[in-house]
């Protein structure tokens, strides 16, 4: 989330802490992709809204939107109407609710998704998320230079069959495509969450490839 702006990246579960850090009065949640861990979270909003006077505007690839509409707010599961406006992207950029643009990126993962860049004037984030990091991957060029980027890690290195059959990232390859795209400092996100190891990555491994990683934790704040 970036309170300042009011937007929230992707509507997982965790949503819910989003409750005590709403500072504007509109919020502008932006999905990498349609995957139930990325939006069962809009069916808490009710709840996280509950006493808010906030409006919200979801924005998804257009061609997902019914997929939500017909699934997720399906009568059987979800008996009432969201409470947002949902909105579709299918350029290369959004527009948010202050008027400030932010841009999409497309990701190699089922069904697709897109990663997103905002870029102010002395500091930059990318967020890219459930996708097989590669050294030969079309979004590097999109975040090179970022200040900070978000990547997700899902696996440590050895599970590069289920990486590439589920879509989501080890750690070497997460390393070798920050050291391309050469962001200041890269967090590292959506980790398994059956590793409940203390050290679930391995850093140190990759330190010769890329030595500005961090796992990131949950109610982490940094600045941007």
């Amino acid at each position: 989330m970036l309170p300042e702006i009011g937007v929230i990246l992707d509507a997982g579960s965790g949503i819910f802490r989003t409750r005590d850090l709403i500072e504007t009065e509109h919020l502008d949640i932006l999905l990498s992709h349609v995957h139930l861990d990325h939006v069962i979270g809009l069916t808490f909003l009710f709840d996280v809204l509950q006493g808010k006077d906030v409006t919200v505007t979801v924005h998804v690839c257009a061609e997902k939107i019914s997929t939500i509409e017909a699934h997720l707010f399906d009568p059987l599961l979800f008996p009432v109407q969201p409470n947002f406006i949902i909105r579709a992207f299918d350029g290369d950029s959004i527009k948010l609710h202050d008027g400030s643009s932010v841009a999409t990126i497309p990701l190699q993962h089922p069904g697709g998704s897109h990663g997103f860049r905002f870029d102010w004037d002395t500091t930059s984030l990318a967020y890219i998320t459930d996708t097989t990091a590669d050294t030969n991957a079309s979004y590097i060029e999109p975040i090179k230079g970022v200040t900070t980027l978000v990547h997700e890690c899902y696996f440590s290195d050895g599970f590069e069959e289920k990486a590439e059959l589920t879509g989501h990232s080890c750690l070497t390859p997460v390393a070798q495509v920050a050291a391309m795209a050469e962001p200041d400092r890269t967090y590292l996100v959506h980790i398994n969450p059956l590793n409940e190891s203390d050290v679930p990555l391995d850093l140190d491994s990759v330190a010769s490839i890329y030595g500005n990683l961090e796992v990131a934790f949950d109610g982490q704040v940094i600045d941007v």
